[in-house]
């Protein structure tokens, strides 16, 4: 019974709580439980906080006992993603500059998750300043997948995408530049969406008015991510970016049928990203699966040139602004991969910054022509299926070279490019049960529509419903 209501979607563990059915504190202490027997192998949580979590739990039990209003999370157990502030709470983004850094305050998605009814129970792995689509950090270590150990759980939020995944929380957070939220959820076999820029606010930020990195949830099922999308989306007025519309529109129902909707297919988005077979092969399998819900699917895929040139040079920047002075004062404590990519921002110039911001309005112009003719466009997740550990990033893929470590996630980062959403859903397995994600990508502004896109293929497939062999 415990194992079972673990993995119950968080939608219903949130009823369940609610009508009294069972306590806070109850599941609470079932996911401490599975947390004791099973993380060991995982390296999913990485700092816990029990007692404090008790605490909180028993304070929701007694205003929901008292008939205080409560949250829609109300009583569900959430672990933050450990680059995001938690007040009290060691932040260490992976980093040993920071391996003893307690903030004073929660930052705001942390604040809204709490405020809407979750318990904080601890932190999630990730990779050193979330940097990468595979979680190791020298401070706590590697992160395994849940669905066979060894091989890499994917990133930045490859922590949380495990723990959901292994039934040691019902609900987690991240973020996504390059793929951090949809990349660990294609390789856990869990929900991820990577929402448009400002529908999340980040507040604070080095830089507020950056657009490639944005906070998300993350969950088992889609409705589970739309319920957190409706707690931490809405405007703040610290955040630059943020969006007026009502966040409450993402918590509606969500349609289980896609007539008449407009699909593009794009298996290696216009033949610019190389996609191992095995993926590809997995994949092909949802053309019908739309098909059958009503859609109209044909192969196609927007002009995706310049994008690489957009989010490389703008992610240069960023690490040059961020990370620059700490790689060059301590080089032997900030991996290899930051201080390239911060030595790239350095080399920029103004007119390099100028032609990307050019090139990003020629794309985003291009990108809503062609969503003036489809509704979705459907690609691949990740390039690659869940890799060892013991490797950084893939550094080949169908015999092409891989000379970096962003060049494996480009199915991703050229999406992340147009400023577009995205939901990372479970796309199916490998005939030797490795996950394989599907990305399902919105115009600009389409949270909602691609939402309810990725909810009608999940109720038609359920494959979300495999669980791994822990």
């Amino acid at each position: 019974m415990t194992d079972d209501l673990c993995f119950r979607p968080a939608t219903e563990l949130a009823a369940l709580l609610r009508g009294r059915e069972i306590s806070a504190r109850e599941l609470l202490e079932m996911h401490l439980e599975r947390i004791a027997r099973l993380d060991p192998s995982i390296n999913a949580v990485v700092t816990l906080d029990a007692d404090g979590a008790r605490a909180a739990a028993d304070a929701a039990d007694a205003a929901l006992s008292a008939g205080q209003p409560v949250g829609p999370l109300h009583g569900l157990p959430v672990a933050h993603k450990d680059t995001h502030a938690t007040g009290g709470m060691r932040t260490t983004m992976g980093s040993p500059l920071f391996a003893d850094s307690v903030p004073a305050d929660d930052e705001l998605v942390v604040t809204r998750l709490r405020a809407a009814g979750a318990i904080r129970i601890g932190k999630t792995n990730v990779p050193e300043f979330e940097t990468g689509s595979h979680t190791f950090n020298p401070v706590f270590g590697v992160t395994h997948n849940p669905y066979r150990h060894g091989l890499s759980a994917g990133g930045s939020s490859g922590g949380a995408a495990a723990a959901l995944a292994a039934g040691l929380v019902p609900v987690a957070e991240g973020n996504d530049t390059g793929g951090s939220l949809r990349n660990p959820a294609a390789f856990c076999n869990v929900v991820g969406l990577r929402p448009t820029p400002g529908r999340v606010p980040a507040w604070p930020s080095p830089m507020g008015w950056y657009p490639l990195r944005v906070q998300g949830p993350m969950g088992r099922t889609v409705a589970d991510v739309a319920l957190q999308l409706s707690v931490i989306a809405g405007p703040d007025p610290r955040a630059p970016l943020s969006l007026g519309d009502d966040p409450q529109t993402f918590a509606a129902p969500l349609p289980e049928r896609l007539d008449g909707l407009r699909v593009a297919w794009a298996p290696d988005l216009g033949g610019r990203v190389t996609v191992d077979p095995a993926v590809t092969a997995v994949l092909a399998s949802s053309v019908p699966v739309f098909e059958s819900l009503g859609a109209v699917v044909e192969e196609d895929c927007p002009d995706l040139s310049g994008a690489d040139d957009v989010f490389g040079t703008l992610r240069a920047w960023f690490f040059a602004a961020v990370h620059l002075d700490r790689s060059r004062q301590h080089p032997e404590l900030v991996k290899e991969s930051i201080r390239w990519n911060a030595e790239m921002g350095a080399k920029l110039t103004g007119a390099d910054l100028a032609r990307a911001e050019m090139a990003r309005t020629t794309l985003h112009e291009r990108i809503v022509e062609f969503f003036t003719r489809y509704d979705v466009l459907l690609a691949p997740t990740t390039q690659v299926l869940p890799f060892p550990v013991e490797l950084e990033y893939p550094t080949e893929i169908g015999g092409v070279p891989q000379d970096n470590y962003l060049e494996w996630m480009r199915s991703c980062t050229l999406v992340t490019a147009t400023g577009c959403s995205a939901l990372s859903v479970p796309g199916g397995f490998t005939p030797d049960g490795l996950p394989v994600g599907l990305q399902v990508i919105g115009g600009p502004r389409a949270d909602r529509r691609v939402l309810e896109v990725g909810y009608a293929f999940e109720q038609a497939t359920r494959f979300g419903d495999r669980r791994p062999p822990l």
